[in-house]
C-alpha cells in the first residue's frame, strides 16, 4: 500500500530561489518536519546526488538513503529514499506565482516488510506529519524570503 501526501505552499520567494534552496535536501532540516538530520554523501546537487537522512515519526528514528533521480532545472526534482522498511518517493514542483512562488511537495511511501503490515493503520499520523511539515516549509520560505528579498 502506497500512502500519498500532497500540499501546496505558496510564498513571496522567488521561484529560483526557493527551487535552489528545496533542492539542497541537506535543507529539510529547516523545513521537514520529520527530518532530523540529512547530509550530502556525494555528487553535487545534481542527479544522482546522495544524502543520508535521519527522520523521526511516531517517536522512531530511521535513516535513509536519498539520491534525486529527476531533475527539471528551477522548476521540479524527484528524490528517492529508501531503508529496509520504507522507499519515500518525494517529487517538489516550484511554479511561478502573482505573489512569489508555489510549491507542491508530493510525498509517496511504500511500507515494506512487516511494516507493510502496519500500512493501513499510519494514513492519520502521515497525514498530521504532512500538515506539519506543511507549516513548517511555509514559515521557512517566508523566513527566507523576508531575509533575501529579491
Amino acid at each position: 500500500m502506497t500512502h500519498q501526501l500532497v500540499r501546496t505552499i505558496s510564498t513571496r520567494w522567488d521561484p529560483a530561489s526557493v527551487f535552489s534552496y528545496l533542492l539542497d535536501f541537506e535543507n529539510a532540516e529547516e523545513w521537514d518536519a520529520g527530518t532530523v538530520s540529512c547530509r550530502r554523501t556525494s555528487g553535487d546537487g545534481g542527479v544522482g546526488t546522495h544524502y543520508r537522512n535521519v527522520s523521526e515519526f511516531r517517536g522512531n528514528e530511521t535513516e535513509l538513503d536519498y539520491v534525486v533521480e529527476t531533475l527539471e532545472p528551477g522548476r521540479r526534482f524527484v528524490i528517492t529514499g529508501t531503508n529496509k522498511t520504507v522507499t519515500s518517493k518525494d517529487t517538489v514542483t516550484v511554479r511561478p506565482s502573482d505573489a512569489g512562488s508555489e510549491v507542491e511537495y508530493r510525498a509517496e511511501m511504500t511500507f515494506k516488510g512487516l511494516a507493510a503490515l502496519a500500512s493501513p493503520f499510519l494514513n492519520k499520523p502521515l497525514q498530521k506529519l504532512a500538515d506539519d511539515t506543511e507549516a513548517q516549509l511555509a514559515s521557512t520560505l517566508e523566513r527566507r524570503a523576508r531575509e533575501n528579498p529579491g
